[in-house]
């Protein structure tokens, strides 16, 4: 009878911590679904605009980069990438504070 109980304890406490995993699975891939996001905050940007497509950096930012010692703030990736083929022709398009 000592031995039927100590079994059952022991099964409850295994499908207990299956349980834990499972959730903790599930709690895993829900955030890693979630989309990536990154807030930058304009006061730490130096331009006004983006280089490469004239965007308001105030409209938003999704990328930066640094070029001479400034932060140079993109509303997108391929922005970013764009500038980087040629940083000095696209400086001047930034309108640095």
């Amino acid at each position: 009878m000592v031995c039927f109980m100590l079994l059952t304890a022991c099964n409850s406490v295994n499908s207990n911590n299956n349980m834990t995993d499972t959730s903790d699975s599930k709690k895993a891939d829900t955030v890693a679904s979630l989309p990536s996001t990154a807030h930058y905050e304009i006061a730490y940007l130096d331009n006004k605009k983006d280089p490469s497509c004239g965007m308001p950096v105030t409209a938003g930012v999704s990328d930066t980069a640094h070029y001479d010692q400034k932060v140079i703030g993109f509303c997108s990736t391929e922005c970013k990438n764009e500038f980087l083929k040629n940083p000095k022709a696209g400086i001047a398009a930034a309108e640095l504070k």
